[in-house]
C-alpha cells in the first residue's frame, strides 16, 4: 500500500509506519542494513516539502518482534496496543487474514485484538521504545514522560494485501494513487538486499506496478492499490469517489 501512504502523507495525514520485525536474517541483509534501507524507503514515501507543502512527513518504529515466529501472544498484543495508544491512532491498516505466510496471518491476529486492547481502562501500557533507534515513540497518547499511555479506540481497521498465496483479490475498495506509483517502487527498490542484489525478487517490482495498473483500471484511474474491510464504510458525500 505503499502509493496510498504516499498520497495520504502528501494530503497531511500524521502517519506511522510500525514495523513488527526487522524482517531478518535473510540472506543478504542484516539488522543495520534494514535499518538503513527502512530509512531511504521512508525518506522516498514521506513527501517534498517543496512540492507538497501541506504534507506531513512519515515517522516509523520498529516493535522488534522476532522475524519468521511471529506469534499471537497477550504480550505481543499489548506491545501493538502500546504503539496504538501513544499514537492516538484513527485508522489502522494490517495484512489481509488470508495468507501463506505465518508471519502475516500472526500480525494481523495481533493487530485485530490490540485495536480491542487499546481501548481498555485501567490496565497498564508503557510508552513504546522504537527499536530501530533505542528511543521512545512521542505522541499525543504518551504521559507521564512516556512512563504510560491513554487508551484510544481506533475508528477504522482495513487490510491490504501482501499475501503469499496465488490468488487475485477481490476488494471491498480501491484506493487511487495515480501520481504516487514511482515514489511507491522506489521505496521497494530502496530495499536493495531483498529486491535489487536478488535476481529471483527483481521481478516484484514489475507484477507490483503491473497490479498498480489492473487495479486502476478497476476504477478508471491510471493506478489503484486494493483494500479489504470487514466493517461497511460510512460515506458523508459522494464528493470522495472516484467518477
Amino acid at each position: 500500500m505503499g502509493g496510498t501512504i504516499v498520497r495520504l502523507a502528501r494530503q497531511g495525514h500524521h502517519i506511522l509506519l510500525l514495523d513488527i520485525t526487522d524482517g531478518e536474517p535473510t540472506p543478504l541483509g542484516s539488522h543495520e542494513t534494514r535499518k538503513a534501507e527502512t530509512a531511504a524507503a521512508t525518506a522516498i514515501l514521506s513527501p517534498d516539502p517543496a512540492e507538497h507543502p501541506g504534507g506531513v512527513p512519515i515517522r516509523r518504529m520498529l516493535l522488534g518482534l522476532p522475524n519468521r515466529t511471529v506469534e499471537h501472544t497477550i504480550e505481543a498484543r499489548h506491545r501493538t496496543a502500546a504503539v496504538f495508544r501513544a499514537w492516538q491512532a484513527d485508522i489502522l491498516f494490517t495484512t489481509y487474514p488470508v495468507d501463506a505466510h505465518p508471519d502475516h496471518r500472526a500480525v494481523t491476529r495481533i493487530v485485530e485484538d490490540a485495536r480491542f486492547d487499546s481501548k481498555l481502562s485501567k490496565i497498564t501500557m508503557p510508552g513504546p521504545v522504537d527499536g530501530w533507534t533505542g528511543e521512545p515513540l512521542d505522541g499525543p497518547g504518551v504521559e507521564d514522560a512516556g512512563a504510560q499511555t491513554r487508551p484510544c479506540h481506533p475508528k477504522w481497521l482495513f487490510y491490504y494485501y501482501a499475501t503469499h498465496l496465488r490468488w487475485v483479490p477481490d476488494p471491498s475498495f480501491v484506493f487511487d494513487i495515480s501520481g504516487c506509483v514511482d515514489a511507491k517502487l522506489d521505496a521497494i527498490r530502496a530495499y536493495e538486499t531483498q529486491f535489487v542484489r536478488p535476481e529471483k525478487n527483481r521481478k516484484v517490482v514489475e507484477w507490483v506496478a503491473a497490479s498498480a495498473v489492473y487495479f486502476g483500471s478497476r476504477i478508471g484511474t491510471d493506478a489503484g492499490e486494493p483494500f479489504h474491510t470487514q466493517e461497511p464504510v460510512g460515506l458523508g458525500s459522494l464528493d470522495g469517489l472516484v467518477l
